[in-house]
């Protein structure tokens, strides 16, 4: 009797296969989440020790992250661009327009509102992430309510409530608010393009969008964008390296196979990791609550990833 060839047993056989490589896949993805967001826990730190304006910060970063990308692109991704749909390239687009409008929202809302109002409400991410998937008819499980939940009690917990009621404070806080916002529509959008483009091909139109709408965001309010010392421009550098291409592009990179819903819990992560970083580059002595915002946010996101492995069984 050979077993081995009969339909069921191939069939039983495809199965254990897909199994096994959707587990790797996923395992990778997760690995390269842990390296995403140690690189975006790098941006908070970076920035306050460079000496150039925010919006300048922003629009060096993107516009160094296209310059990077740009003959990768070109040399072994035209085919895929030229390709690229109307859809695909507007919804690109988008997302660029809305990581624009974030880093745009977020950075003079850090002037307005204290650095922790500003922080806890950017990051309520996952959270609009959850409702715009609710409103476009995917149903989010319980659990994955309950880890959103628990994941963004853990940035509360490190940074506090301290919500002003003076109208500059109250401004700074609905700007950070709005830039969570723009910040899941961003996610959202990348997942969607993500589906049939690659990393390389998504990040290039994206983050040229990103730079092109900062450049002029910069030029309207006479920004200055050079001029700036060496170690300067190497923070800049550095930030490029850490932030955007191993961080942004990385979220970019695992969001078609973890989903949004995991990733943007998983920026939450952002905010211990940058204090962490702080207290060994800058000597900044973190609060002791830090340690404990990290494993209540670790336990949220563990609820998210379990939801979500279970919708895909």
């Amino acid at each position: 009797m050979r077993t081995a060839d009969t339909p069921t047993a191939h069939r039983a056989s495809d199965t254990v296969t897909a199994a096994v490589t959707g587990y790797r896949g996923a395992g990778a993805d997760l690995f390269l989440l842990v390296v995403a967001v140690s690189g975006i826990s790098l941006s908070a730190p970076l920035i306050a020790a460079t000496a150039a304006p925010a919006l300048a910060i922003a629009f060096w970063r993107n516009a160094m992250a296209v310059g990077v990308l740009t003959p990768v692109a070109l040399l072994w991704h035209r085919a895929e661009l030229r390709a690229m749909s109307r859809r695909t390239v507007a919804l690109a687009t988008a997302a660029g327009a809305l990581l624009a409008l974030h880093f745009a929202l977020w950075l003079p809302s850090l002037h307005m509102t204290s650095v922790a109002s500003s922080t806890a409400l950017v990051t309520t991410t996952p959270i609009w992430t959850t409702l715009l998937l609710r409103l476009r008819g995917h149903r989010q499980s319980a659990l994955v309510w309950a880890g959103t939940g628990v994941a963004f009690a853990g940035v509360v917990l490190l940074t506090g409530v301290d919500l002003s009621l003076s109208p500059r404070a109250l401004a700074g806080d609905a700007l950070a608010l709005a830039a969570g916002m723009a910040a899941a529509g961003y996610v959202l959008l990348g997942a969607e393009v993500r589906r049939t483009v690659s990393t390389t091909g998504y990040t290039f139109v994206c983050y040229t969008v990103t730079a092109v709408l900062l450049l002029a965001g910069c030029l309207a309010l006479g920004v200055e964008l050079g001029g700036y010392s060496g170690e300067t421009w190497f923070k800049l550098a550095l930030l490029t390296a850490t932030a955007q291409l191993l961080g942004h592009s990385l979220l970019n990179r695992v969001v078609r196979g973890l989903g949004p819903s995991v990733t943007s819990t998983a920026i939450l992560l952002e905010t211990p990791g940058a204090a962490l970083i702080a207290a060994l580059w800058l000597g900044q002595n973190p609060p002791a609550a830090v340690y404990g915002a990290l494993v209540v946010i670790m336990a949220g996101l563990a609820l998210v990833v379990r939801a979500n492995t279970r919708g895909a069984r």
